[in-house]
């Protein structure tokens, strides 16, 4: 492996929305990715507080219908149809990844390192970024296509119930994965002096 393969994968990685469910591998190897992801990508003090859920078929679209009548609760009947659209959008995928945070992991490294206590939530927002991205990244350069959403919390009652998900999880994000039906969009860079900088090179 090169540096230039992870920056490859790092260009590859877009917001696909366009989905379908022919995955180009077996649903057992997406598992296995996101298995991968979960175990090696880094977390502050080696707390590994991420928890991830992954669901296919029908289980994912459950998701989606749950995020559906959730959005109809407070989306007005009259401006609902793109919201019905988008919905519909994501169900046309093969997956979700559910990302979480164990709050019980961060309670216990606030009363154990208190001069750090004020940080460790910080810290797990990091590192279930990382995961995000690591999952998505990955994903990508195997040829599937993702997005990631945040309908949490409005779906987070839903998602515990219906998944046994522990009360001390919290849901911070969910990737919505798939074949490509049509890929991403053309996307516009920031200048790069003004977002980076060295020094002493």
């Amino acid at each position: 492996m090169t540096y230039q393969h992870l920056q490859q994968a790092a260009e590859t990685r877009r917001s696909v929305y366009a989905l379908d469910k022919n995955l180009p591998l077996p649903a057992a190897e997406v598992a296995a990715i996101v298995g991968h992801a979960v175990k090696h990508t880094p977390s502050a003090f080696n707390s590994q507080s991420t928890r991830v859920v992954v669901l296919f078929g029908a289980e994912h679209e459950k998701l989606w219908g749950f995020a559906e009548d959730a959005l109809r609760a407070v989306v007005p009947a009259g401006q609902f149809g793109p919201t019905a659209q988008k919905m519909a959008m994501f169900k046309a995928a093969a997956g979700s990844v559910l990302f979480f945070e164990d709050r019980d992991v961060v309670k216990g490294l606030k009363e154990r390192f208190p001069s750090y206590a004020d940080n460790f939530p910080v810290w797990a927002e990091h590192a279930d970024a990382m995961h995000q991205y690591a999952v998505w990244t990955t994903l990508a350069a195997a040829g599937i296509g993702a997005n990631l959403q945040h309908y949490n919390p409005l779906i987070d009652q839903a998602v515990a119930r219906e998944w046994n998900i522990p009360a001390s999880w919290t849901l911070r994000a969910e990737l919505v994965f798939g074949g490509i039906a049509a890929p991403a969009d053309g996307k516009e860079y920031a200048p790069l002096d003004t977002r980076f900088k060295v020094y002493g090179a």
